[in-house]
C-alpha cells in the first residue's frame, strides 16, 4: 500500500527539511524543548548509559565499559526525560527514559516545554531519525577521525524542526508505532533465524570433526571428558603433536619486501602490509586481547601477523583445513569457557599446546572438507538471504519514519488491512 501525500505544501525555511504540509508550522528547538543540567552531588543512584537500544541501566559492579571514579558528579535524569549522547553523532543516540537515575554530565538532558503543543513520542521518532539519517551530522563539530563529532548546545537549540498540530503528532506516532512494531517482529524473526543458523552450522562443523561422516562406524572412548567417544580408527593427540606453534615479530625484520600481502593481527582486522616474511599454510588465533581464542583465519600464501598472535602450521598427522575446521569450532568453547580456562584476556602457550586434536586418516580428512565445504556454503547462502533481509527491513523502518514525521505522507486516518504492506511515497 502507496500512502498519500498532503494536498499542499510549503518551504519549511530548513535546507534538511525541504518543503513540509502547508499546515504545519516549524519550530526551533530551544522553543520546544528545556535543557536540564540538574548534578547529584552524591552517589547511590542507577547510572544509566544511553546506547543506540535505548537508555539502560548500567551494571558498573561488571566492569565492563568505561567507568567513572566519581558518579557524584554525574546529572540526573527524571522518568521522561530527552537523554542524548550529543558527544558522538555517529555511534551515539538519544531517547526518552524510563528510569530514575544519573548519567555523564557530558551528555545532554532536556524535556518538552510544554506538552500541549508537543508530543514527546513524535519528537522522539524525529531526535532518533536525526542519528540514524546522520541529519545532525552536518551541524556537529570536532574530530569526526576519533569519535568526537558532537552537537553543540547552540546548533542544537537552533536546529529547525516541523511542528503539525498536536492530534496530527498524536497520529503519525500511533501510526507509526503500529507500522515499526510489525517490522520490528519480523527483524526478530529474521534475527532468530540467523541465531538458528549459526547453532546448526556449528553443530554440523563440530559432529563432522569429533564424530566423522558415517553414523555406523564402530566408536571408542576418546579418554577426554568433553569430547566423549570418536571413531575407532580415528586418532586423538595433543596440538603440540600436530603442529609448530609461534608468535610473530613486530618488526619484520626478516620480511621481504616486494608486494600487498596480509598481516594478521589480535583485533580480529586482517591489513595489507607490503613486506611478507611466511609463506606457508597456517592457522592464527590471537594470544591476547577481546579476540583472544575466539577468531582463527586459515592461511595459504605469503603473510606476516603481530607478535601477539599464535601462528600454527608445518602440520603433521592432519591437514591444515581440517584443523582449521577444529580448533576454530572446539577451541573457543572448551578451553577458554570450560574448567580450564585461560585468563580472561591472555591465552596461556601451555593450555594451547596440550589442546586436545581428533586425528582421522588423512583420506577422511579430505571427504570431511569436502562435506563441510558443501553444508556451510548452503548453510552461508542462508544466512546472507537473512541478513540481506534483516538490512532491507531495517531500510524501509527508517524510510518509514522519515517520511511520517517530515510530513512527506499522510497518515491522518490511514487504516491498514491485515497483510498490507506500507510503502513510503
Amino acid at each position: 500500500m502507496s500512502l498519500p501525500r498532503y494536498p499542499q505544501y510549503k518551504d519549511s525555511g530548513a535546507t534538511w527539511l525541504g518543503e513540509v504540509p502547508a499546515n504545519w508550522e516549524t519550530r526551533r528547538v530551544k522553543f520546544l524543548f528545556e535543557i536540564k543540567k540538574r548534578i547529584a552531588g552524591e552517589e547511590g543512584y542507577d547510572v544509566l548509559s544511553i546506547t543506540q537500544q535505548g537508555i539502560k541501566v548500567k551494571d558498573i559492579e561488571s566492569n565492563d565499559g568505561q567507568l567513572s571514579m566519581d558518579y557524584a558528579k554525574y546529572q540526573f535524569v527524571e522518568i521522561g526525560d530527552f537523554a542524548m549522547n550529543h558527544m558522538d553523532l555517529l555511534t551515539g543516540y538519544v531517547d526518552i527514559s524510563q528510569y530514575f537515575g544519573v548519567t555523564s554530565p557530558d551528555y545532554r538532558v532536556f524535556s518538552v516545554r510544554d506538552d500541549t503543543v508537543c508530543n514527546a513520542r513524535y519528537f522522539l521518532y524525529l531526535f532518533q531519525n536525526g542519528y540514524r539519517k546522520k541529519i545532525f551530522y552536518a551541524f556537529g563539530q570536532g574530530a569526526s577521525q576519533f569519535g568526537r563529532w558532537r552537537f553543540p548546545t547552540e546548533q542544537f537549540n537552533d536546529f529547525i524542526f516541523p511542528l503539525p498540530p498536536r492530534s496530527e503528532q498524536t497520529a503519525i506516532t500511533n501510526f507509526l508505532d503500529r507500522e515499526t512494531g510489525k517490522i520490528d517482529a519480523l527483524i526478530a524473526e529474521q534475527e532468530k533465524l540467523l541465531t538458528l543458523l549459526t547453532e546448526k552450522r556449528q553443530a554440523t562443523i563440530s559432529h563432522a570433526v569429533t564424530k566423522g561422516l558415517n553414523p555406523n562406524a564402530p566408536m571408542k572412548d576418546s579418554g577426554v571428558a568433553w569430547l566423549g567417544e570418536v571413531p575407532v580408527h580415528w586418532d586423538v593427540m595433543r596440538l603440540k603433536y600436530i603442529c609448530d606453534v609461534q608468535t610473530g615479530d613486530k618488526d619484520t625484520v626478516e620480511a621481504v619486501d616486494d608486494g600487498d600481502y596480509p598481516f594478521f593481527v589480535r583485533s580480529q582486522t586482517v591489513e595489507r602490509i607490503n613486506t611478507f616474511t611466511f609463506d606457508c599454510e597456517a592457522v592464527l588465533t590471537a594470544g591476547d586481547g577481546a579476540g583472544v581464542g575466539k577468531v582463527f583465519h586459515y592461511f595459504n600464501g605469503k603473510f606476516d601477523f603481530h607478535q601477539r598472535v599464535y601462528m600454527m602450521n608445518n602440520f603433521r598427522f592432519a591437514k591444515g583445513e581440517f584443523f582449521f575446521r577444529y580448533i576454530s569450532s572446539m577451541f573457543y568453547k572448551v578451553a577458554l569457557e570450560g574448567g580450564a580456562k585461560s585468563t580472561v584476556d591472555s591465552l596461556r602457550m601451555p593450555l594451547f599446546m596440550n589442546f586436545h586434536v581428533t586425528a582421522p586418516p588423512i583420506k577422511e580428512q579430505s571427504s570431511i572438507i569436502a562435506f563441510l565445504d558443501r553444508e556451510t556454503a548452503k548453510l552461508d547462502a542462508l544466512t546472507a538471504e537473512a541478513t540481506r533481509a534483516i538490512e532491507l527491513l531495517k531500510e524501509r523502518r527508517t524510510a518509514l519514519i522519515s517520511a511520517a514525521v517530515t510530513g512527506q505522507i499522510d497518515v491522518r486516518g490511514v487504516v491498514i488491512q491485515p497483510g498490507q504492506e506500507v510503502v513510503a511515497a
